[in-house]
Parts: C-alpha cells; structure tokens; sequence
C-alpha cells in the first residue's frame, strides 16, 4: 500500500525528534539537573528490570559482596525501587541543589553528591557488619542528598526559605527535621538505610567546615569527579581558562582573588544574619558572581 511506507518515516522521524529533543535538554541542563535526569533514567530501569537491578546495582550488606560488585558502593545511590522514594529526593535535591550552586562549585557539587554516597554507603556496610542484624540491600540517593542539604546548611544555616503555608523557614531548621527523621528510623527495620543517611549528613557538615578552614577533604576525588564531568558535559574551569603569561593575566588574577573576598565576606554576612540582612548591591553582586 502506498501509505505505508510515508507512515512509517514519520513516526521514525517523531521518534528521531523526540531523541534529538530529550539530548538538547539534556545538555542544556544544570548539573543538579542532569543528575535528576540520570536518576529518572535509573529508576525507569530500575522498575523493568527490578531483580537485575538490585541484583547488580544495589548496595549489600554482605562485605563480600562489595568486594565482588564495587560498583555497587556509587551506583546504589542512583537505584529507587518506589516512587514516593525518588520523588521525596529528587524534588529536595532540586530545590536545595540549586541553592547550593549559589555557594559552591559545580565541581563541589559531584564531590558532595558521590562522596556521600560513599560514605553512606559504607556506613551502612560498617553498621550491617557490626550489629550483625540481616540489612536489606540499600538503594535511593538518601545519603548523597542529605550530604548536600547539611553541607549547604552548615554552610549559610540562617538563610530563609519561603514555605508554602508555613511561611520562613531557616535552613539548618529544615537541616535538622530532616536529620531527626532518619535518627527516629533507626527504630525501625530499616535502620541501616537511617545509618547511611547519617553517615552522608556527617560528610556534608564535615567537608563544609574543612572548605571553610581552607582544606578540601575531596580533592583525591578529582579524577573521578573529571570522569563524570566529561559524562556530563560540562565545562571545567580549566578550559575557560586562555593560556596567556603576561601581566594582563596577573591582574585577572588579582581581580578575581579581589571578587572571592567580596563573596566570601558576603557569605559570612549571610551565616550571621541571613539572607535579608544584605543590601539590594549585595544580592545584585551574589547573584550575577553565581551566574558566571
């Protein structure tokens, strides 16, 4: 029949659209963003191929097994078996991802984000191993969002979130309901999954004090964090970065040593006395210092 084929190339040609459409968002996409992507795509996975996933995936309680699938230690964190689970991450790690963008790195981020799910993840192992009480194996991104809410509280704890209903809500408040819940957890049968929640929020407070004396607990990380960033695509500030050695560049230097104070003394302000302490050329010059 004639139709036929014209049929057929306009669905493979829909199909090709919609493809080009999900890569072009993809990579216009914040890294918050492109870490929820990848955590939709896992859970889509996670749902058609549900034994498979945990099987290889998930995190064990078994040390042998973490021996055996090492892998298991990071990409746990991107496995979510219900719904609820991955919506309650996901819809926290957007909102107080994107925050924490306004302070740290993208860079940081990665750090925050896969160093708490190590941490996580091997407290959880530790705990299993310990109290020798039978575990479930560990999945969702619990651990290395609440790596990225505690650091980012523990680093501006008197900023004011606007909640619907509620009203103004200071940030280490909203830190330490959520730290409270997975403490209560430890009651329940899924202690070890509150055990690695805490172990991601020790990581977070810890790494951000150490950021704040000058030392960065997660530069060992950095190979691994320019693996993912490559996977990523973004751009790494070495790139942005042109290869001139003159005193034009030493003075780019020293401006840019000049606007980290600005910011940095802003951000205290801010830990002091929150956000609306600040003046309009205050929240002017912090906004367009996050957009660069």
């Amino acid at each position: 029949m004639p139709g036929i084929g014209n049929n057929t190339s306009l669905r493979d040609g829909a199909k090709l659209n919609i493809f080009n459409d999900i890569k072009l968002a993809y990579t216009r996409a914040s890294i918050v963003e492109k870490i929820i992507y990848i955590n939709i795509a896992c859970f889509l996975f996670s749902v058609l191929f549900k034994s498979f996933a945990i099987n290889w995936f998930a995190l064990s309680s078994s040390t042998e097994n973490l021996l055996v699938k090492p892998w298991s230690i990071i990409s746990y964190a991107f496995i979510h078996l219900r719904f609820i689970h991955i919506l309650g991450n996901l819809i926290i790690l957007y909102y107080i991802g994107n925050l924490f963008l306004d302070f740290f790195t993208k860079k940081q981020f990665l750090n925050y984000y896969f160093l708490g799910a190590i941490i996580g993840g091997l407290s959880f192992v530790l705990y299993s191993f310990l109290s020798s009480k039978f575990s479930p194996s560990l999945a969702g991104a619990s651990a290395a969002v609440t790596a990225i809410f505690v650091g980012i509280a523990a680093k501006i704890p008197r900023y004011a979130l606007q909640l619907r209903f509620i009203g103004s809500v200071e940030l280490w408040v909203l830190a330490a309901i959520w730290v409270v819940l997975s403490i209560l957890q430890l009651a329940s049968i899924n202690s070890g999954g509150a055990i690695a929640h805490l172990g991601g929020a020790a990581f977070g407070f810890i790494y951000t004090k150490q950021l704040e004396k000058g030392t960065d607990i997660g530069k060992w990380f950095e190979n691994i964090i320019n693996f993912f960033a490559t996977l990523f695509k973004t751009t790494s500030t070495n790139n942005l970065k042109t290869v001139y050695k003159s005193k034009k560049n030493t003075s780019k230097k020293d401006v840019s040593k000049s606007q980290q104070r600005k910011i940095d003394d802003i951000l205290d302000k801010i830990g002091k006395s929150g956000y609306e302490s600040l003046s309009k050329e205050e929240k002017e010059y912090l906004f367009r210092a996050g957009k660069k």
